[in-house]
C-alpha cells in the first residue's frame, strides 16, 4: 500500500467513525440540550469545559511523544507503553486532585461539584485509554481507536435516552461520560492484550518495558507538547468557565451549543492530524521532498474545505439552531456565526502544526500556544462583561487567528514555505466558488436544510472544479487513493 493510501485508508476509517461517532454525539448533544435546558446544559457544559482544562496535566504530551518515536521505531513500544503507564498513574492522581482542590475554593454549588467530580473520573479513564491509541496510532492501526470512539459515542446517548426516560437529573447525565469510559478503558486494553503482545509479528509490543533512566530525557522531550496542549486547552474552554463566573449557567447554555457544534466540525482536521503525523514524522527522517509535499498538498485541500464551510454555516446558522436545539436556544445563533471562523482558521493551520511536530518544533508550537492562552484570557476579560457569550465568540476567532498568524510567519520564514503565487491562486478560485455558493444559499434561504445542504455542497465543488482548482498532482492523487494498493 502507497503512503498516499495508507494515508488515505486511515484517514477514512478515522472520519468514518469520527462522523459515526459525532453523528452519535450530535443526538445525545441534542437530546441532553433539550431535556435539562439552557441552565442544565450550561452546568454540564461547564463540567466538561472545567475538566477539560485539568486534563491535560493527565498526559503532559506523553501521546504525541509516544506516536512520534514509536512511528519512526516500531521496537520502542514495549518500553514506551510500560513507562509512560506508570507516569500515567502519578499524573491522573495529581490531576484528580487539582481539580477536587480548585472546583472547591471557587465555591460552586454542591450539585456542580458533583458533576465536576464525576466528570474528572471520566478524564482519568479517558487519559489511559489515550495511552493506547498511541500505540495504534503509532502502527497506523487507527481502525482500533475508531471502533473506541464509536463505542464511546454509542454508549452514552443509550445513556441518555435511559437517562431521560427516567428522569436523570445534571449528575445522572455525568455519570454516564464515567461509565462509557470504563469501558472502552477496558476495549482498548482487550485489543492491546490480543493485537499488540506475544505472539504477534516482530514489529508489535511484545513484552513490558521499565526503565527508570528512561523517565527524565522522556518528561523533558515530552513537555514542550504538554505545555502546548495545557495552553490549547486553557484557550479552548477558559471561555466557557469565565462565562460561568461572569455571566451564569444559561448563558453558558447558550454558548455551548453553538461551540460543541465547532467541535463537532472539528473531526476532519483533527482525524487527518492523527493519520498523517506518524508519516510525515518518518519523512522528517528519510525525505524532505515528501515531507514538503504533503505540507503543501494538505493546506491546499484544507482551504478548499474551509472557507466555504465558514460562509455556509454563517448563512444557515438560524436553520441549524433551531433544527437542533430549538426556540430556547436562539441566542445560540449569532455564537455559531461567529464561532464557525475560529474552525477556519484551525483547519488552515492545522497542517503547519503538524509539520512543526513532525520535524521536532514542538518548544516553537508550545510558544505559540502559550501567546494565545495570554490573548485568550485577556480578550475574554475585556469582552465577556461589555457582551457576554458575543464577546467569548469574537476572543475565540480572534485567538485563533493570532496562532494562524505566528505559525504561518514561521513557514514563511523557513525551508519548508510554500509558493505564494500558487496559494494565492488556490485561494482565489475557493473564495470566487464560496461567494457564488454564498449567493445560492441567500436565493433559496427557505429551501429545506436537508435539502440546501447537499446542494450547496455539490454547487461549491463543481465551481471550484471548473475554474480549474485541480492540478495534474491533485489528479494523481485522487487516482492512487481509488487504485488498488
Amino acid at each position: 500500500m502507497s503512503t498516499v493510501q495508507r494515508i488515505a485508508k486511515n484517514t477514512s476509517v478515522l472520519l468514518a467513525a469520527q462522523v459515526a461517532g459525532y453523528l452519535l454525539a450530535f443526538f445525545y448533544m441534542m437530546y441532553t440540550a433539550r431535556y435539562l435546558g439552557a441552565a442544565g446544559f450550561g452546568i454540564l457544559s461547564f463540567a466538561l469545559a472545567f475538566t477539560g482544562i485539568f486534563a491535560v496535566f493527565g498526559d503532559l504530551g506523553l501521546r504525541p511523544l509516544t506516536v512520534r518515536e514509536v512511528a519512526r521505531d516500531k521496537s520502542l513500544a514495549p518500553k514506551y507503553l510500560a513507562n509512560v503507564s506508570l507516569m500515567k498513574i502519578i499524573l491522573v492522581a495529581v490531576t484528580f486532585g487539582l481539580i477536587a482542590l480548585t472546583i472547591n475554593l471557587m465555591g460552586y454549588p454542591e450539585e456542580t461539584i458533583k458533576v465536576v467530580y464525576l466528570l474528572a473520573l471520566f478524564v482519568i479513564f479517558q487519559a489511559f485509554a489515550q495511552m493506547f491509541y498511541s500505540i495504534f496510532q503509532a502502527f497506523e492501526r487507527m481502525e482500533y481507536q475508531a471502533i473506541g470512539q464509536m463505542l464511546n459515542a454509542a454508549l452514552i446517548l443509550s445513556g441518555v435516552t435511559i437517562a431521560i426516560k427516567h428522569g436523570f437529573s445534571v449528575v445522572g447525565f455525568a455519570s454516564l461520560y464515567v461509565i462509557a469510559s470504563i469501558i472502552v478503558l477496558g476495549y482498548s486494553f482487550t485489543v492491546m492484550k490480543l493485537k499488540f503482545s506475544n505472539p504477534v509479528p516482530a514489529s508489535a509490543v511484545k513484552i513490558m518495558e521499565f526503565d527508570w533512566s528512561f523517565w527524565e530525557p522522556t518528561i523533558k522531550e515530552a513537555l514542550p507538547f504538554g505545555l502546548a496542549s495545557i495552553f490549547i486547552s486553557i484557550y479552548y474552554w477558559i471561555d466557557t468557565v469565565m462565562l460561568s463566573l461572569m455571566q451564569g449557567s444559561e448563558v453558558v447554555g447558550w454558548y455551548n451549543a453553538a461551540y460543541r457544534l465547532i467541535i463537532v466540525l472539528l473531526a476532519l482536521p483533527s482525524m487527518y492530524f492523527l493519520s498523517i503525523f506518524p508519516v510525515t514524522s518518518r519523512f522528517y527522517k528519510s525525505s524532505e521532498e515528501s515531507l514538503k509535499f504533503a505540507h503543501e498538498r494538505t493546506l491546499k485541500y484544507m482551504t478548499i474545505i474551509a472557507i466555504p464551510l465558514g460562509v455556509g454555516t454563517t448563512l444557515l446558522a438560524d436553520k441549524i439552531i433551531l433544527v437542533i436545539f430549538g426556540i430556547e436556544y436562539i441566542p445560540a445563533i449569532i455564537a455559531l456565526q461567529i464561532l464557525i471562523w475560529s474552525l477556519v482558521f484551525i483547519f488552515i493551520s492545522v497542517n503547519s502544526t503538524n509539520l512543526l511536530y513532525s520535524i521536532n518544533k514542538q518548544r516553537f508550537v508550545m510558544k505559540v500556544t502559550a501567546v494565545c492562552a495570554v490573548a485568550n484570557i485577556a480578550l475574554n476579560l475585556f469582552l465577556i462583561p461589555r457582551y457576554s457569550y458575543v464577546g467569548a465568540s469574537i476572543a475565540t476567532v480572534a485567538t485563533e487567528c493570532i496562532a494562524f498568524c505566528l505559525i504561518f510567519y514561521w513557514i514563511s520564514r523557513s525551508e519548508y514555505k510554500l509558493s505564494s503565487r500558487s496559494l494565492l491562486r488556490t485561494t482565489s478560485k475557493v473564495i470566487i466558488a464560496s461567494l457564488i455558493m454564498g449567493m445560492f444559499i441567500k436565493y433559496f434561504t427557505h429551501t429545506s436544510l436537508l435539502a440546501l445542504v447537499p446542494l450547496s455542497v455539490i454547487l461549491y465543488f463543481g465551481i471550484f472544479y471548473a475554474l480549474r482548482g485541480l492540478d495534474k498532482a491533485d489528479i494523481l492523487i485522487f487516482r492512487s487513493l481509488i487504485r488498488k494498493g
